[in-house]
Parts: C-alpha cells; structure tokens; sequence
C-alpha cells in the first residue's frame, strides 16, 4: 500500500491503478475541478502527501501544473506515453498494472531550490533536441528516469527540477539505444 493519495484524472484511472496496487485515489474529474475535490486534495497533502499521476497528453500535463503550483510537494509519478495507449486513446485507464506499478517506483518531488544542472543546448550534443530522433529518445529517456515526455524546453525543466543526477541522466543514456544503430 502506498502511503500517499493518488491524484488521477477519472474513474477509468482509478479503477487500473486499483488494478495494479492497494492506494487510496481522488479523481480531479479533469480540469474542472470542483470546490469539494481541492478541498480533498488539499486534505490528503496535508495529511498523507499526493502523488500525482495524470494522462500522458497535454490535458493531463495542464492539471498537473495546475496542481503543482497549488501544492508544491506533491510528488509525480510518470506513465510513458507508449505504455498508456491502447484503442487509439491515452491515459492511466489505458495503462497495464505493471506499467503504473513501475511509474510509482521512479517517483519525483520538485525540487523548491531548482538548478540549472542541465542546459537545451547540451540536449543537441547528446542527440535530444534537433535530431531526426531525438522525440524517441527523449521520450525513452524521461521513462528511464521517471519525468516523463517533454519537447526539449520541458524536458530540460524537469532535469533540473526532479532532482535528476548527473550519474542518472548518463546512465539512462547509455542505455537509451539511438534507432539509427
């Protein structure tokens, strides 16, 4: 059982991560989120802590920001974009027990003090930004790490925010293989 709340986006979500652990969920309902859910929400992260686990599409990321800002020790949990697809729909619901089981086990805080460890620039000398590859790999990478897909800007932010190493990032790259070998 874990011991914070998950926040998921719908019903469907909560059923899969039912599915695949003991956890208590709220559902946001999407982006709408009425008085009585942040009200739940604001309950749960101060009694228990949050981790939140959206869609991996643009809604999903826009209601994680949004309850990010309002609670900033929230902790993430990322489902990799071709782990959460199936009928042509994306989300936790889509989901196997196992691939939300290994989200949970990468899961991030936010750091409050971030760094500036990793640049966009030096995503181009590693072949993820400007390269005709460089979406795959930054989208197998964030799995590896546990932050997710990204365009370059983002991926980079979450680098620097999650707290993610030097040591971690090399590693995750390594055996990251390119498509071209």
């Amino acid at each position: 059982m874990i011991k914070e709340v998950l926040i998921v986006e719908g019903k469907s979500d909560i059923a899969a991560v039912k599915r695949a652990i003991d956890a208590e969920c709220i559902e946001t309902g999407g982006f709408h989120f009425s008085r009585r859910t942040l009200q739940n929400i604001a309950a749960a992260y101060k009694r228990r802590g949050i981790i939140i686990l959206t869609d991996p599409d643009s809604a999903g990321e826009n209601i994680r920001n949004f309850l990010s800002k309002k609670f900033p020790l929230a902790k993430h949990a990322y489902i990799p974009r071709d782990e959460a697809t199936a009928n042509d729909d994306v989300g936790v619901e889509q989901a196997s027990p196992e691939s939300i089981r290994k989200a949970l086990s990468k899961v991030r805080t936010l750091e409050i003090n971030t760094r500036e460890d990793f640049t966009a620039a030096e995503m181009v000398d590693y072949n993820l930004a400007g390269g005709v590859d460089s979406s795959r790999l930054r989208d197998k990478i964030g799995a590896a790490l546990g932050i997710g897909y990204g365009n370059v800007k983002t991926f980079v932010r979450r680098l620097n925010n999650y707290g993610v190493t030097r040591a971690e990032f090399m590693e995750a790259l390594k055996n990251v293989t390119p498509i071209n070998s």
